[in-house]
């Protein structure tokens, strides 16, 4: 790999380029113009949450951009504690039949207790890969602080470090490449031979790190195979556990400048003037089936394969490689957000009006703009949060890798927050929330992968556990694909709707991007499991109703009649919807596949008429249990009572209005106050109601900076790399702001479309959006000035579609002729067509 010049990139066409407003005058977000997506430092990291992700799926790192010392934490998305478990209990039959029993009685607080026995083993944990560590010399302690700037730029999915060191000013550029599988990075001054620094590999977990040759640090090592138990990493009862394998590969400019190896386990760098970073890493990880201590793979072999394939590049091309593969995803959206000129004259002088010199605007950090927003409501502030979701979800989640965890693929714990494990009542599947809608789908192929394993061990679990057919998943599970209940109390490990909710991914895809193949291949085998093992355990109430005993609502208690505070009882809320949810998407894709007379479906129809209904309290919320029970804690941080509006679609504004007031109530009555991933899904329900004043007001509570010295539990927020905060961080958020903010702008099902139904007028007075994706596989572009819709574009490119547009009271029924783009105005009236190029 040699150093050369960048090459200048030659881009496919992306859904965002295929559509402009016709309208000359129509100067939408023309304000503020769209500002750079680059989250900003002027100092280095203090804690990891200042720190910079960047990845490609299954490599992550963080960088901190120390200036005397630099820091890279280091993750591969296959390192998990543990080997694969049975997911059974042979016990659990008989449990249950307790449980089933105390409940019937309504003894609520006696069937909680009863249904711990119902629990399973712990799920296994996340574990850092871990660190490059860049040790300059010591002329680098007294560089110039006014000079620092620290950067990541979301168009090109790179992290930028520069400084001045006396009259030298060094950059560092970070990546990590999808096409060749690896971390790089390129370390320069602009003056010749003033780079010294010292490299090496380290690591939490149980390794060993050596010089491999004149030029490469090797680090192999292993993950624990039975939980975590640091003091008993080496004791031999315990199995053997993943194993992994790192290589840094070091190059430096050829006209000058020493290499050479210290202390048989560093590289050391002098007088030479760039110096480029490679390091490829790999895991003997080959599926949650597979006994590491019986892989085949070997992680040494294919790290160094990955570092032999990418040598045959120079520098620019592998960066542009990187580039093209990321910005043919990132760039199939784009979203541009304005103040009217009055409100920004309103607010005087700020941090994002024009008051402030270009470069005094630049240099204004991210977590400045942040603690700004409560006063100066930028709108530009929205617009790159949006996209870090879209960024961090390419970044964390492509076809090959594992899916996103609690934390996407960044972690430096050993002992992380929650294991990171996939937890299945809300957070896994908000990863996934803005895939379709924000223009990603192939970011959706692990979770379907993942799915897919979930229903193996699914299938045991269900037959063993609950004697029922089809198969079954909890709330939290692992690399392994554990399905069983989790270890701890039932108000949260005793739920059995996790993968019934994943499933609703499948048949969302499909409504997408009407890929039919997918549907048949994939989505609908694993529906049919899924809806074999609602129907058995669905149980008929005392009402004739269709029910579930035991029932939770995810991580809520209540009082019982007696006073005594439980958790289970019969028929909660949420499995319903879910359920609901579940049958309807199998009937529809019976139909579309032409399997609507088959036995299982006609057993879920005649199910669907008898499920229990959605229920409304005394205090006109929507019940969260069969039963009105004193609630303790009303601002509780889930909203699972309220699936059916979002993401669910069975209480709709148009079909059931009552319903609507009721969750309307309900919302209200939970209040805005949880943690990160609670605010954006707020954000989504308000929108989904239409309320434009209760969304953006989510949207704006999101915005608050988190002091990670002293972090509030449960209270959401910022940090200053605008990772969302529980606290401590979850993912989820960041994912769930992106998909909320689509909602607010485009709503969809397969027939209707919603143009700009919980638009925020007063605050995002003008604006654009390009590249949305609406149900029945069309694309929406659209913009609007002074509140109102100007015009939007609307095509499909590979089937013909007809959808009832609805803007602003009007609506109006068209056809989309496949490979054409239409324009409508603001009265949806077709004012042009061309084709789709």
């Amino acid at each position: 790999m040699e150093e050369g010049h960048r090459w200048v990139l030659v881009k496919k066409p992306c859904d965002r380029d295929a559509w402009s407003p016709t309208l000359s005058s129509s100067n939408s977000g023309s304000n503020s113009g769209p500002g750079p997506l680059k989250i900003r430092f002027n100092e280095p990291a203090k804690y990891w949450t200042d720190a910079l992700p960047i990845g490609n799926g299954r490599l992550g790192a963080m960088v901190w951009g120390g200036v005397p010392a630099e820091v890279l934490n280091l993750n591969e998305d296959t390192l998990w504690t543990g080997i694969p478990g049975d997911y059974t209990d042979p016990n659990a039959p008989e449990a249950l039949a307790e449980v089933r029993k105390l409940v019937n009685e309504g003894q609520y607080a006696e069937a909680t207790s009863a249904a711990a026995q119902l629990s399973g083993e712990p799920s296994e944990v996340y574990q850092p890969l871990g660190d490059v560590k860049i040790e300059f010399d010591d002329s680098h302690t007294k560089y110039d602080k006014e000079s620092y700037h620290r950067e990541l730029d979301l168009d090109t999915a790179t992290v930028t470090v520069r400084y001045s060191v006396d009259e030298v000013e060094f950059t560092r550029e970070h990546f990590v490449s999808y096409p060749d599988q690896a971390i790089v990075v390129k370390i320069s001054g602009n003056k010749p031979g003033r780079l010294n620094f010292t490299a090496s590999l380290d690591s939490e977990l149980h390794h060993r790190s050596y010089a491999n040759g004149k030029s490469q640090i090797a680090m192999q090592g292993s993950c624990p195979g039975k939980g975590i138990a640091s003091e008993s990493l080496e004791d031999d009862d315990y199995p053997e556990g993943i194993q992994f394998s790192a290589f840094l590969d070091l190059q430096i400019s050829g006209s000058m400048g020493t290499l050479h190896v210290l202390d048989d386990k560093k590289l050391h760098v002098e007088g030479c003037d760039w110096a480029i970073i490679m390091l490829s890493a790999s895991s003997s990880f080959d599926g949650p089936f597979i006994n590491p201590s019986d892989s085949q793979r070997d992680p040494s072999s294919e790290a160094l394969s990955t570092l032999n394939s990418i040598k045959r590049f120079s520098y620019s091309e592998v960066y542009s490689r990187h580039v093209s593969d990321y910005q043919n995803l990132f760039h199939s959206v784009s979203l541009q957000l304005s103040k009217s000129s009055k409100s920004s004259i309103g607010n005087g002088c700020n941090l994002t009006n024009n008051c402030l010199a270009g470069g005094q605007k630049q240099s204004i950090s991210t977590a400045d703009r942040v603690k700004a927003f409560k006063t100066d409501e930028d709108p530009s502030l929205v617009e790159l949060l949006f996209q870090f979701g879209r960024y961090l979800l390419i970044s964390s989640s492509r076809p090959g890798t594992q899916a996103s965890n609690l934390q996407g693929i960044w972690n430096k714990d050993i002992h992380p927050a929650w294991d990171c494990a996939p937890h299945l009542n809300i957070n896994l599947q908000m990863n996934y929330w803005p895939s379709l809608p924000c223009n990603l789908k192939e970011s959706q192929e692990p979770l379907f992968d993942y799915i897919s394993s979930l229903s193996v061990n699914g299938h045991k679990t269900a037959k063993v556990n609950y004697q029922a057919s089809g198969w079954v998943a909890h709330q939290i599970s692992d690399i392994w694909a554990k399905s069983s209940p989790d270890f701890g109390q039932p108000v949260w490990a005793l739920w059995q709707m996790g993968g019934a909710w994943l499933c609703t991914h499948l048949w969302e895809h499909y409504t997408y991007t009407v890929d039919k193949d997918f549907l048949r291949n994939k989505a609908y085998p694993l529906l049919e499991g899924c809806a074999a093992f609602l129907l058995d355990w669905l149980i008929e109430g005392p009402e004739g109703y269709l029910g579930t005993n035991p029932s939770t609502s995810p991580e809520h208690n209540f009082t019982a009649p007696d006073g005594k505070p439980a958790s289970v009882s019969n028929t909660s809320t949420m499995d319903m919807a879910i359920t609901r949810e579940v049958f309807s998407a199998i009937v529809s894709a019976a139909e579309v596949l032409d399997k609507s007379k088959d036995i299982l479906i006609e057993r879920v129809r005649k199910a669907q008429q008898r499920l229990y209904p959605t229920k409304i309290s005394t205090d006109g919320t929507i019940m969260e249990w069969a039963k009105d029970f004193k609630d303790p804690e009303v601002h509780h941080r889930h909203l699972s009572h309220l699936f059916g509006l979002f993401p669910g679609h069975t209480i709709t504004l148009q079909k059931t209005p009552d319903l609507c007031k009721a969750a309307e109530k309900s919302l209200q009555k939970r209040g805005i106050e949880g943690p990160g991933w609670s605010t954006t899904w707020k954000t989504a329900l308000w929108a989904r109601l239409h309320n434009s004043e209760h969304a953006y007001e989510m949207v704006k509570h999101l915005f608050d900076l988190v002091d990670p010295e002293n972090p509030r539990s449960f209270e959401g927020g910022l940090y200053s790399n605008l990772f969302a905060a529980h606290p401590p961080f979850q993912i989820d958020a960041n994912f769930g702001f992106s998909a909320a903010l689509a909602e607010m702008l485009v709503q969809s099902t397969m027939q209707e479309l919603y143009l700009l139904p919980a638009l925020p007028r007063d605050k995002w007075d003008s604006g654009c959006v390009k590249g949305l994706k609406a149900r029945g596989g069309v694309t929406v572009s659209m913009c609007w000035s002074g509140g109102e819709l100007d015009e939007v574009g609307l095509w499909s490119e590979d089937h013909n579609v007809t959808k009832r547009l609805h803007y602003g009271g009007t609506s109006v029924t068209t056809t989309l002729s496949c490979g054409t783009v239409y324009t409508f105005n603001k009265h949806l009236q077709c004012v042009r067509s061309h084709a789709l190029e």
